[in-house]
């Protein structure tokens, strides 16, 4: 499958099966984050992986959207490592570095035959309160991620994309 492929036939999973992922699959989900870009190669990505019981235990405590997934990667941004914008103050890369990371994952979990679900509802604080992560990190985004449950479709949402001339604009 080539890429434009993977990507209209991705879909958010929100039900997995228990089988584990094998290790061999998830190198290379991680390891696309870990080759991520990021801004000026900065790479403030920090992703943890919450395989044990324990610890998935521990993210479904605060997050509600695990899906009971057998692994939820948990991605944050370092914000000491994060570039900073000189020309606009306040603003660093860490969240949109993050996002590339999620999203290189989510694709190559994809392409193993493994779903994925990018999750955005939690309270960042609590997450990090759960697991215990330090100050200087950042949690981004959840991402439960394993072999889809049968039966496992895209929402009616899935299907529905704006136009072209809606989100792209030729200048």
């Amino acid at each position: 499958m080539n890429f434009s492929e993977l990507a209209k036939e991705r879909f958010s999973v929100r039900a997995f099966k228990q089988d584990a992922i094998e290790e061999e699959k998830l190198a290379i989900i991680l390891e696309a984050g870990r080759v991520a870009p990021t801004a000026c190669n900065k790479q403030p990505q920090k992703i943890f992986v919450a395989k044990s019981e324990e610890s998935r235990e521990k993210l479904a405590s605060v997050c509600r959207f695990t899906f009971d997934a057998p692994v939820v990667l948990v991605v944050c941004y370092d914000k000491e490592r994060s570039w900073q914008n000189d020309l606009m103050p306040g603003y660093e890369s860490g969240e949109t570095d993050a996002a590339i990371v999620c999203t290189h994952m989510m694709l190559a979990a994809w392409e193993q035959g493994i779903g994925s679900c990018w999750v955005g509802w939690f309270n960042a604080d609590e997450i990090s309160k759960a697991l215990g992560l330090s100050e200087n990190l950042r949690v981004t985004a959840i991402l439960p991620i394993g072999y889809p449950a049968e039966g496992a479709v895209p929402t009616k949402l899935h299907t529905r994309i704006r136009d072209f001339e809606d989100t792209i604009t030729m200048l």
